[in-house]
């Protein structure tokens, strides 16, 4: 995996040795172009070492998290997995998420994260939908996301942008952000839609966004959006503009910058065995190594037990009950944590208890003690660090 700072852009490219090619293109062989991809069973060497209910946490983190793996792709959680995780900021304060694989087909994850003392609730469901679009791959993320600022009693709606793995045929392997995403706030009378670009075929960089601030009510656009989601983002007021006659846009975002904190992960112990890095801790050591053969055994021994389990459900005629969100008649997941409490002290007793409960004990994971299991010790995973760079 290589870094592409042409043009003062961080690309992220991958070249595949011939034998990952080879399979990528005798798997390619049995598609059809905009054939969905959620049933497909992917080869362990295209995997990042993190299931897909933690890659939810690169939407709350600096953007250098989404090109962390290049263009590896998740893992595809099992039905039930969850991650839970904490932040603890530099004043003291902090914040909790979790997210549960809710549904297998199609595959949906519920996210949850909330910062009491801040009073910033965000709750949400992505549900990804894969593509294959000949020498590109895409995933389409549908869903919902919904940003809640108590301070203000303001809440903003939020749809993703795709994502693309483009050159899986040709070339070389590069990640991209495309389409538009909207954030929209009712109360605050905004909306803003930002644009992805894509790089075409022969003109264009990699990374550009161009978007617009304007007033629901009247659609008068107030601010314009430009620059490079992964480096800086400039802001121009127009209406300063128009009345000045000349204006130069302003740093709005510069990620050199901005400070990441890091999330915080009980050891293994402490985790259940259907916890993200709990359940997947054989394949990610497996592929931290580079050792696809038990990488594949690992994985397909997970897959074997989920489809045992969808039987064994369906022979008591049983239906899978979500542990942390709920469908409600919108139909979307929310979090069945309900009328959390404005007082910061309260809000976090009752959203630590709901998140961090063990299951059968019902005792608290306790976060001071050690990593000392060997597996995941030997595949890098600190219980107070983010995944490794791979």
């Amino acid at each position: 995996m290589s870094t592409n700072a042409k043009n003062d852009c961080a690309v992220v490219e991958e070249e595949l040795d011939e034998e990952p090619r080879s399979i990528i293109l005798s798997m390619i062989g049995q598609l059809r172009k905009d054939m969905d991809l959620s049933r497909i069973t992917f080869p362990t060497f295209v995997l990042e070492p993190r299931s897909f209910t933690e890659r939810v946490t690169d939407f709350m983190s600096h953007p250098d998290f989404l090109i962390q793996y290049g263009v590896k792709k998740p893992y595809n959680p099992i039905l039930g997995e969850f991650f839970r995780s904490r932040y603890a900021f530099d004043d003291d304060t902090s914040a909790f998420f979790v997210a549960e694989q809710v549904s297998h087909h199609p595959p949906i994850t519920a996210m949850f994260y909330h910062s009491p003392e801040h009073h910033i609730a965000i709750e949400g469901d992505l549900r990804p939908k894969s593509r294959f679009f000949g020498n590109s791959v895409g995933m389409l993320l549908e869903g919902y996301a919904k940003v809640h600022f108590g301070k203000w009693n303001e809440n903003y709606q939020v749809t993703y942008p795709n994502m693309y793995a483009r050159g899986i045929l040709f070339g070389k392997m590069v990640l991209e952000l495309g389409e538009t995403s909207t954030v929209t706030c009712v109360e605050s009378d905004l909306a803003f839609d930002v644009e992805f670009k894509t790089k075409g075929l022969i003109w264009g960089t990699y990374n550009q966004i161009a978007g617009k601030i304007r007033r629901i009510s009247t659609k008068e656009v107030l601010y314009e959006i430009s620059g490079n989601w992964q480096t800086q983002i400039f802001i121009l007021d127009v209406r300063e503009k128009r009345r000045l006659g000349n204006l130069e846009p302003t740093v709005l975002f510069d990620s050199a910058k901005e400070h990441v904190v890091p999330q915080l992960v009980a050891c293994a112990a402490e985790q259940e065995p259907n916890e993200s890095r709990n359940l997947w801790k054989y394949v990610t050591k497996a592929i931290v190594e580079n050792n696809l053969d038990n990488a594949t055994t690992y994985k397909s021994a997970i897959e074997e037990q989920q489809r045992e389990d969808a039987k064994r459900r369906d022979a008591a005629k049983e239906r899978f009950v979500p542990r942390f969100f709920q469908l409600e008649t919108d139909g979307n997941y929310h979090p069945k944590l309900k009328n959390i409490s404005e007082d910061p002290v309260k809000a976090k007793e009752d959203i630590v208890n709901w998140v961090f409960t063990r299951r059968p004990d019902g005792q608290l994971q306790n976060f001071d003690k050690a990593e000392d299991d060997p597996i995941v010790l030997a595949a890098g995973l600190a219980a107070t660090k983010s995944l490794p760079r791979h």
